[in-house]
Order: C-alpha cells, then sequence, then structure tokens
C-alpha cells in the first residue's frame, strides 16, 4: 500500500528529462542503464521501489531550456519493492488501481536552469486521473553524444487518493520519486 504512492511519484518524476524544442537535440534514453525510483517512509523506516516499464522522450537544448516540453508515462503495475506483499498490494484499487488507471503521466510545463547543470521542471502529474502540480529538480552531465540525469521530485500521495484509507504515521504522505537517466543522442 505505502509503496504504491511511492511508485507513483517515481513514474511521475522520470518525464522531467524529456523535452521537446523545435531546435534541440532529440536524446533517447537507454533503458538498460537508466532507473525511475520511489521512496517512502514506512513506520520507522524507508521503503524503496523502482518501476520497471516507463518510456521517456527527450528533445532537450541545456542552453534554451525554458523552450523544453517534457512528457513521460509510466505503467504503475510495474512497480516494484523487492516486498512480495507490498508489490501485491501497490495494484489495488487503494493504491494504484491499474485495472482502472494502466499508466501515470507526468507533463512539464516549464524548464528552466537554477544554476550550472542544476535545472528544474515545472509541471504536472497524473495519477489514478488526478492531475497535481510537481517540480522536479535535476542535474544534467553531457559528455560527448551520452547525456545523464538525476533528479528528485516529492508528491504528496494523498493527493492522488493514493492509499488514503492508511495513517500517515503508518505510510508517510511524501513520496520522493527519483531518477536516473543515460541517454544518447
Amino acid at each position: 500500500m505505502k509503496l504504491t504512492s511511492l511508485a507513483l511519484s517515481v513514474a511521475l518524476a522520470a518525464p522531467a528529462l524529456t523535452t521537446t524544442h523545435a531546435l534541440a537535440e532529440t536524446w533517447t534514453v537507454d533503458q538498460s542503464s537508466s532507473s525511475l525510483g520511489f521512496e517512502v517512509q514506512q513506520g520507522t523506516g524507508t521503503v524503496s521501489g523502482t518501476f520497471g516499464t516507463w518510456t521517456a522522450t527527450i528533445d532537450f537544448d541545456p542552453d534554451a531550456p525554458e523552450t523544453a516540453q517534457i512528457s513521460a508515462r509510466i505503467s504503475p503495475a510495474s512497480a516494484t519493492t523487492g516486498n512480495a506483499q507490498f508489490d501485491g498490494t501497490l495494484p489495488n484499487k487503494d493504491w494504484f488501481n491499474t485495472s482502472a488507471f494502466p499508466e501515470a503521466e507526468f507533463t512539464a510545463t516549464s524548464v528552466e536552469r537554477v544554476e550550472g547543470s542544476s535545472y528544474r521542471a515545472d509541471g504536472t502529474v497524473t495519477i489514478k486521473g488526478v492531475s497535481q502540480p510537481v517540480t522536479l529538480d535535476f542535474t544534467l552531465a553531457i559528455d560527448g553524444d551520452t547525456a545523464k540525469a538525476e533528479g528528485k521530485a516529492t508528491l504528496n500521495r494523498l493527493n492522488y487518493n493514493l492509499g488514503s484509507t492508511v495513517a500517515t504515521n503508518t505510510v508517510g504522505e511524501a513520496v520522493t520519486v527519483t531518477l536516473d537517466l543515460t541517454a544518447t543522442r
């Protein structure tokens, strides 16, 4: 249950690396070298997981981030934590309700350079048919034809009706979505 919110957050964070601009270069994500993850407080510990199925498209110019458009699609049913009980609960109606909502989505509305290689993408994450604003902070390093992006976004699981029957002292409200992407042009 608790991992479902985190997984959803992670899924929403992945699109922040995807941007489209007419003058920008197209980047292709290397799925085997990339990950989209999530973390959420559970009791006195932390539950971590990853999304196995997601797509991101990147057409990004680091010198003109304000022109970027970012989007990503994540399959919440692919969320895994390594704990069979959690993994079995996440697809259920109280969490991701994957039978009714097989896809989560992130769409950036603006991207800006914060400083140096640090960027911020503001956008919308949609989970279970609920859309909420989110901010994804990420770093980007480009070496030749390879780009590496790492970032984090924080979502409130209750805003997306994720585990709404689970008390916040059992599973925290805040879910941190993490991304570690490698892409090539």
